[in-house]
């Protein structure tokens, strides 16, 4: 192994509002040697998600900060450099949770072998990964709507948005995706299929959003929160139901809007419609994965779902990648390769 340096991306300071560059820094350690039965791995591709805002401090979440200084968490994908682990080998591929670093160690408790030729080593961090399986854990185990209802996704042209509201719409539901952009609606309603789009940053949002709910909604899967569900509560029928997945929204903000305290309203609300919501933690629920590649696998292997990805090039341009989930530069998962790993991780169409 000639390179001795594992560079890592880690915390400099916490985001006062919206993540900066300058709340990273890149630096670099000595590559560790693996003990008895641990495990040297190489990171190939890195995860870039939503939720990482929150590791950073200062966010709307419960989740505890990571420490300054230390690699900013994530799963990324990796292939076995060295071994004193009788489970792995030298060359194998693995799902890990090292974050944005080029190097991993580990007692193998915690790596997820693949299989590269059962389908791009991509789609481990994406569709039949975390995001996936976050989609589908909340369709199919926090909601059971009733076939025909309308249902809405927040953030649809995202990766779990999109997973999510194909879903929905192969168990029968019309569903209508909010995405931001034209031609994220463009892509809900002619590459994915869903019966309408509304675009939260155009002008006419609210007139979109009435001509697509004519008769309400009954199923809501939320991905944004803040000012979005707050669009969306007029439409709420009796006994809707709700999945709070992620608020985007508020994830740069550790306070309350100031104005008028709604929570009296919200609840009369809810209470005289009957609705009821519901919200999960993944990690609370990973044991659910085998299940849930059971039946998403096939899916994406025989295209009833489709599924987009955007990568980036070289480690050291992950921080400007990252800021872009916020801002709506992106589409569909958000991936590193920092291995040389371009050939083999193009999504399938």
């Amino acid at each position: 192994m000639a390179n001795t340096t594992n560079r890592q991306i880690v915390i400099a300071a916490r985001p006062n509002g919206k993540a900066q560059l300058s709340d990273f820094n890149i630096v670099e350690q000595a590559i560790p040697s693996p003990g008895d039965g641990e495990v040297l791995f190489r990171n190939l591709l890195i995860s870039m998600d939503p939720y990482q805002r929150n590791l950073m401090g200062n966010a709307s979440s419960e989740l505890p900060p990571i420490d300054i200084g230390q690699p900013m968490s994530g799963p990324t994908v990796a292939v076995v450099e060295q071994s004193r682990n009788a489970n792995f080998a030298v060359g194998d591929h693995v799902v890990s949770w090292s974050g944005w670093q080029e190097y991993g160690l580990s007692d193998g408790s915690d790596l997820q072998k693949i299989d590269p030729e059962a389908a791009p080593l991509s789609t481990a961090l994406g569709v039949l990964g975390h995001t996936g399986l976050t989609a589908w854990l909340g369709v199919s185990k926090f909601l059971n709507p009733k076939p025909g209802g309308t249902f809405v996704v927040t953030a649809a042209a995202g990766s779990v948005g999109s997973v999510a509201a194909q879903l929905a719409k192969l168990r029968g539901h019309r569903v209508i995706g909010i995405a931001g952009g034209p031609e994220k609606v463009r892509y809900l309603k002619e590459d994915l299929g869903l019966d309408d789009a509304v675009d939260y940053k155009a002008p006419d949002f609210a007139e979109q959003l009435a001509r697509a709910l004519p008769n309400g909604l009954d199923t809501l899967f939320d991905n944004v929160g803040g000012y979005m569900f707050e669009a969306l509560m007029p439409y709420f029928n009796h006994h809707a139901q709700i999945v709070i997945c992620g608020t985007i929204a508020q994830y740069d903000f550790p306070d309350a809007p100031n104005g008028p305290n709604r929570l009296p309203e919200l609840l009369k609300s809810f209470l005289y419609r009957f609705i009821e919501i519901r919200s999960f933690a993944l990690p609370d629920h990973l044991g659910s994965h085998p299940e849930f590649l059971a039946e998403v696998g096939p899916l994406v292997s025989q295209g009833k779902i489709k599924y987009s990805e955007e990568f980036v090039d070289g480690f050291e341009n992950i921080p400007d990648a990252f800021l872009r989930l916020f801002d709506g530069r992106n589409r569909g998962k958000l991936i590193a390769r920092v291995g040389g790993t371009r050939a083999r991780h193009q999504a399938t169409p």
